[in-house]
């Protein structure tokens, strides 16, 4: 089956199972099952054997998955060969340490550059990324089609139609403003108090069995 017509809840979990699978090569076994990957990946055995079954990449009963197999397939279908870079707009403390992490454990996706106003970190490196000043966004950007955005909210609108403008195509936003965007841009919103939020209410009305 197409990618384009796997679910968009089947699409998210992708790296999730990539991440187990590549870990579980590395300590080199050979063949997992849906329980274990399971238990790993917290998502029930029927969902992922679904997931799966739009790939096409069944396992054998009383077997499992051949681990190979699927890290190769999932490692093409996420494009893990080929690098996206992406521009870090904010770099304030969560931007900071997002310089530091740069997705370390993904092979596919890099922050080559940031913008900020702070004096004291334009014109520096922080983690060896080159840090610029928010006005030279169109001078800077380039070819990157996709940005972090970790600005105040007050910024967000602003800098998106700026981003929005040099080409970018997809933004992870951690701001909680509501950003307007054309068809074409998809943003995926992370507002860390909403999540930590929820959390705690899951925790009250929902304990999880010990």
């Amino acid at each position: 089956m197409a990618t384009n017509k796997i679910p968009q809840a089947t699409a998210k979990r992708l790296p999730l199972y990539y991440r187990f699978l590549n870990n579980l090569n590395h300590q080199g076994k050979t063949r997992v099952s849906s329980k274990e990957l399971s238990e790993a990946v917290k998502v029930d055995s029927a969902t992922i054997r679904r997931d799966f079954s739009y790939f096409g990449a069944l396992g054998k009963k009383g077997y499992g998955y051949n681990v190979e197999y699927l890290l190769g397939f999932f490692r093409k279908t996420l494009d893990q060969d080929e690098l996206t870079e992406v521009a870090l707009i904010g770099v304030g403390n969560l931007g900071t340490a997002f310089l530091h992490y740069n997705f370390l454990r993904n092979n596919n996706t890099k922050i080559v550059k940031g913008f900020d106003t702070n004096s004291n970190k334009i014109g520096t490196e922080i983690a060896g990324i080159p840090i610029y000043h928010i006005d030279q966004l169109k001078e800077k950007l380039g070819d990157v089609r996709v940005a972090i955005l970790t600005v105040p909210s007050a910024a967000a609108e602003e800098l998106t139609e700026t981003l929005v403008s040099q080409g970018i195509e997809g933004i992870l936003n951690f701001t909680p403003a509501r950003i307007s965007v054309p068809d074409h841009v998809r943003v995926h919103h992370i507002d860390l108090s909403v999540e930590l939020q929820a959390l705690v209410y899951f925790l009250k009305h929902y304990p999880l069995k010990a």
